[in-house]
């Protein structure tokens, strides 16, 4: 690998682990997470050129999972390999995980308390809030022409109607690609040499299979926990956010728990670093306790960390190919419309009087304007305490 003159030796995977760790620990605003590594990786440390983060950037927004987590397992890859990606991805999502569990049985122990209820009570509306200012900051960055419009268009309607949005997902990239323009992508070559990973990358594969066989042999919910989530993350492109839509749909229909509940855990997903995805976290415990909560998070990473590893090699193929562009801008406009759908479904559920209401406009002001998701919900949950009655 080229690197910039003056570098510190290539670090070990135990390194990456302890420096994406304390990033982790900081990993608060969701994408200003990305220009927090590069300074660390490119500007601090000196790990990598800014082209080749610049390239990682571009490739980790264009598969599915949650950006900066992608991120921190890119930069393990260049580094180490596949163990290094390891190593920096479980060392960037632990303290997320962490505190999203505690919080989570936090929750679950105090359910029904009159503090409880009034805070969560005030949150809910907070939520309807971050998911509609979520669904009009992805729509100015992915709805670029009408067809975009046209595809998140039909995508809402389709999931109004109670098609499966996975179902709608697959069919927004296909309509992408038959009505996308051919045209050249951008050159971004990288100055590395890319790192065969089939070896380790069958071996992760194997286990993974062998591990989702004895779920099925010993615990039928663990299993269709498990691959629910790993379903989800594998149509989760664009992001955390977009995760929600396909988890809410499928958490619900499964009769697993109420809107309501589901709308406190993507809260106490806002209060903890990283993505929102982490909801999987409060799912999984919800349903099945601890083990619930383990297999949940890792299926919810895991496939787009194998997808990221597999594709990583062979990134400048894929991103020559004419239709690949189209394909990812088909496949981002459609969450737009999950999106828009799933605020609305939200907002239904909320018992909505004018306090809530003046809540929902304020937070969704102020999350338009830029200010940071993890202070809105902190001060919402404490003017919700106060002021908010069970």
């Amino acid at each position: 690998m080229t690197t910039p003159a003056g570098d510190i030796a290539t670090p070990s995977a135990g390194h990456l682990f302890r420096v994406f760790l304390r990033l982790g620990v900081g990993a608060f605003g969701g994408p200003a997470m990305v220009a927090f590594i590069r300074h660390n990786v490119v500007e601090q440390r000196r790990w990598l050129t800014d082209r080749d983060f610049r390239e990682g950037v571009a490739v980790c927004q264009t598969l599915p999972g949650a950006t900066s987590m992608q991120l921190s397992a890119w930069v393990g890859l260049q580094m180490a390999g596949v163990t290094g990606a390891a190593a920096a991805l479980i060392g960037f999502g632990l303290p997320a995980v962490g505190l999203m569990l505690a919080l989570s049985t936090s929750y679950q122990q105090l359910a029904g308390t009159a503090i409880v209820t009034a805070v969560f009570g005030g949150l809910q509306a907070i939520t309807v809030a971050i998911v509609a200012s979520a669904t009009v900051s992805f729509g100015r960055s992915s709805l670029r022409n009408w067809r975009h419009f046209v595809i998140a268009a039909g995508a809402a309607g389709a999931l109004a109607l109670k098609v499966h949005p996975i179902l709608v997902v697959a069919a927004s990239g296909v309509t992408a690609v038959a009505l996308g323009p051919r045209q050249e992508t951008a050159d971004l070559q990288s100055s590395s040499t890319p790192r065969s990973t089939t070896r380790p990358l069958l071996g992760i594969c194997a286990a993974v299979l062998v591990g989702f066989a004895i779920l099925a042999a010993t615990s039928p919910e663990l299993f269709e926990l498990g691959t629910l989530m790993t379903r989800i993350d594998l149509f989760a492109f664009g992001g955390g956010f977009t995760s929600l839509p396909l988890m809410f749909h499928e958490v619900i229909s499964r009769g697993w728990m109420s809107t309501t509940t589901f709308l406190d855990g993507v809260a106490l997903g806002q209060v903890t670093p990283g993505p929102v995805i982490l909801t999987a976290t409060f799912v999984g415990l919800a349903v099945a306790g601890y083990p619930g909560a383990a297999v949940a998070t890792i299926a919810i990473f895991l496939p787009s960390f194998l997808i990221l590893v597999g594709v990583a090699p062979h990134v400048s193929r894929l991103r020559a190919w004419r239709r690949f562009d189209a394909l990812v801008a088909g496949l981002s406009a459609s969450f737009v419309g999950l999106l828009a759908t799933t605020t609305v479904r939200f907002a239904t559920e909320v018992p909505w009087d004018p306090s809530r209401l003046v809540t929902t406009g304020v937070a969704f002001g102020v999350l338009v304007a830029g200010i940071d998701i993890v202070w809105v919900v902190l001060v919402g949950a404490a003017v919700s305490a106060g002021f908010i009655a069970p």
